[in-house]
């Protein structure tokens, strides 16, 4: 099992560095810094949590193509790839929260195909020439490239891009904290079609399912996640997930009264969603709890069949903590029970 450890960079930079480290001693394989519009910029603290680890991978989750130029992730990345002495891996998505600052995100397969096409390219350390329908290059080079493959993951839940993560990724991320044997089908299906479409053997790709951890020794953790719940509850609305229509529209009406990124601790998560969204909820969309019960969620996940898991760290949310000590929470809860997943 290859467990992989994703966070979103909202606090000072040494806790950024601190989270790194603890992600590496809990026993993660993997760690991706989230590119969140606005936020510690995702190469900063990844070159950074580089230098406090030692074996883990690192890579961005996901970061995108338009707001960073092709070229511009290309030498980012061939800089970590020489840093961490080759622990350097590449998500790529169409992005988040790109409204907040006026950019749409048009042509999305084309434009990740492109982008995928040039970077790959330039990181062999050849002059590449490229005319896309996005993109451009005249006898372009980096000025210094390290040896050595670089893996890319595609990140999304959209039918046409994880086909393209078919074809062109490494790896897949799938979905969006949701996951049930109906849907693990479908992102196997369309991962399945892009790799038969481009020549590729069944299985070349690995596939992930992105999932929400909060991990907490009491009910804390659950109840941090009852906002979540809702937000992808409404956003999915997942057709194999049986709910009351009067009760979803309940908890679309108070969830409409939220402030703030959800995953932010100083957003605003309307206190009637607690009794509406109960535990059953809150697990559908998210690992959550501490020892055997949070053991028994991720059997869950393996019986599905995945053989790796990317997760989303959120942070514990209690009067007076930060962000910082949220996350410091979640994986020091989470570390008790790694090895046992890992044995699963």
């Amino acid at each position: 099992m290859i467990l992989e450890a994703e966070f979103s960079p909202g606090m000072p930079l040494e806790q950024c560095r601190e989270i790194g480290r603890l992600v590496e001693t809990a026993g993660f394989d993997r760690l991706g810094v989230s590119d969140v519009v606005m936020w510690q910029d995702t190469f900063v603290v990844q070159a950074l949590c580089a230098g406090a680890t030692s074996a883990i991978e690192i890579g961005s989750m996901v970061t995108n193509p338009y707001l960073r130029h092709p070229v511009v992730t290309a030498a980012a990345v061939a800089s970590l790839r020489e840093l961490t002495g080759g622990r350097a891996f590449l998500g790529l998505g169409v992005g988040a929260g790109l409204e907040a600052v006026g950019v749409d995100y048009p042509r999305p397969v084309v434009t990740l195909r492109e982008t995928v096409e040039i970077i790959r390219s330039l990181l062999t350390g050849r002059r590449v020439t490229y005319k896309g329908r996005v993109f451009s290059l005249d006898d372009a080079a980096l000025r210094q490239v390290s040896s050595g493959q670089i893996p890319i993951a595609i990140g999304s839940r959209s039918e046409q891009v994880t086909r393209l993560a078919g074809e062109l990724a490494d790896r897949a991320l799938v979905g969006a904290r949701y996951l049930s044997p109906t849907f693990a089908a479908r992102y196997r299906s369309w991962v399945g079609e892009g790799e038969q479409r481009a020549g590729r053997s069944p299985g070349t790709v690995e596939i992930s399912p992105r999932l929400t951890l909060c991990c907490s020794l009491d009910g804390a953790a659950h109840t941090t996640m009852r906002r979540d719940a809702a937000e992808f509850l409404v956003t999915l609305r997942p057709d194999d997930l049986e709910i009351e229509p009067g009760r979803f529209d309940a908890i679309a009406r108070a969830l409409s009264r939220a402030k703030g990124w959800y995953f932010d601790p100083d957003a605003y998560h309307p206190p009637e969603l607690d009794p509406l969204v109960d535990d059953r909820l809150v697990e559908a969309f998210s690992l959550c709890g501490s020892g055997s019960g949070l053991v028994d969620q991720f059997r869950r996940v393996i019986e599905i069949g995945f053989r790796s898991i990317s997760l989303k760290l959120a942070p514990v949310r209690r009067p007076g903590a930060s962000m910082f000590d949220g996350l410091v929470e979640t994986i020091t809860v989470a570390a008790e029970v790694v090895p046992a997943i890992k044995r699963l």
